[in-house]
């Protein structure tokens, strides 16, 4: 296996892992894993097509994950006074709590992968990974 390749593996196993770990928690809280990462970013990108494109999602799964978010009072849709046409995403107090102790969750297990390292290899960690997604946003 080429490095790229080995590289690409060994990261998708760390956060399929991490991910894993957090799934009864994220199950109590009512957030499937995908979206979890739809809910953190809506105070960001506040219409659905921004979303997808933020996520590298489809705008169709974007739009069930939407709906499920909704559904659970998450998310709620407003008319944007600036095009009332559209409709903003807004996260809602009971999404903002949900999005809360996920995020507390996420980081208390990742947390226990990242104790392996020590503080210079999680600063070199860090500066890599920005590295290679500063060109992505």
């Amino acid at each position: 296996m080429n490095t790229a390749a080995r590289i690409w593996g060994l990261n998708h196993r760390l956060l399929t892992a991490v991910m894993n770990s957090c799934s009864e928690q994220f199950d109590e809280l009512g957030l499937d894993t995908k979206e979890f990462f739809v809910l953190g970013e809506v105070d960001e990108c506040r219409y659905p097509a921004e979303l997808a494109a933020r996520l590298m999602m489809p705008k169709a799964s974007v739009t069930v994950y939407l709906r499920n978010l909704v559904a659970k009072g998450f998310v709620q849709r407003e008319i944007d006074e600036g095009d009332l046409r559209r409709h903003r995403l807004v996260v809602t107090p009971d999404g903002k709590k949900a999005l809360d102790r996920a995020l507390t969750t996420l980081s208390d297990n990742f947390e226990q992968w990242l104790a392996r390292l020590e503080a210079q290899e999680r600063d070199e960690l860090q500066r890599l990974l920005e590295k290679l997604l500063r060109h992505q946003q």
